[in-house]
């Protein structure tokens, strides 16, 4: 283990991102090639022969699982009296574009995501490739090291020293209300809709979907409507970079 160590960080021919990434993170990561994927946006992204993209967006997929599994657990037992509603609440003001954003810029990953900068604007796309970089790195760091490393990382080195728990639990964050004012500055209209129930889902279950001059720009499902219509309009913010 130390000598592959040793190696990457100085023989290896990717010993200079080896090390820059190791500046960044404070581990050195083991294959390279998870960690350069997790920064290629699908701007530059090939189609292998398999039909599928060499970009970031199956890590992102996952990093967001990841992320979100860890931080739900975190939550349960920081808040062990707290509802469903409430740690849901709180998990969506941890893991909203805003702050992923912002953990981004604080690691420094704008430094190394690639991209085409004749397709994507990155002044006006800089949140999307920021927090579409990071949870892809998340999504990297679990291949690579496994759950409980994972976990470790996010909990030392992001959660607790980047993200004020307590403080967020006194911020209101209503992306419904921000929704509505966007789509009223833009001349848009915006619907929240009451979808029925799949067959097997609880009948207490409610899933809403909003869209936006009839586009569906996403959905929530929660045991509370206002929750629900929340987690949808979230989403809906998420997809419009707002």
């Amino acid at each position: 283990m130390l000598f592959s160590k040793v190696y990457k960080l100085y023989f290896s021919p990717h010993r200079e991102y080896v090390k820059r990434l190791t500046n960044l993170l404070g581990f050195v990561p083991g294959n390279i090639k998870l960690y350069k994927m997790a920064f290629r946006h699908r701007s530059i992204a090939v189609v292998l022969k398999n039909g599928t993209k060499n970009s970031n967006e199956r890590l992102e997929f996952l990093g967001d699982a990841v992320l979100g599994s860890v931080i739900a657990e975190e939550l349960f037992k920081r808040y062990p009296y707290k509802d469903e509603g409430f740690l849901t609440e709180m998990r969506s003001k941890i893991v909203n574009r805003a702050n992923l954003n912002q953990l981004a810029r604080k690691l420094g990953l704008g430094e190394l995501i690639e991209f085409d900068n004749r397709i994507v604007n990155y002044p006006n796309k800089q949140g999307s490739l920021l927090g579409d970089a990071f949870e892809a790195l998340i999504g990297a760091i679990y291949l690579d090291k496994g759950y409980n490393f994972t976990q470790n990382f996010l909990l030392n080195h992001i959660i607790k020293p980047h993200i004020d728990i307590h403080t967020l639990e006194n911020t209101e964050t209503n992306f419904k209300s921000k929704l509505i004012e966007w789509c009223q500055r833009h001349g848009k209209d915006v619907t929240f809709e009451l979808i029925a129930n799949a067959e097997g889902d609880s009948a207490k279950l409610f899933t809403i979907k909003v869209s936006v001059d009839g586009e569906n720009m996403g959905s929530g499902r929660d045991y509370n409507k206002k929750n629900a219509e929340k987690l949808a309009a979230e989403k809906a913010c998420e997809a419009l970079c707002i």
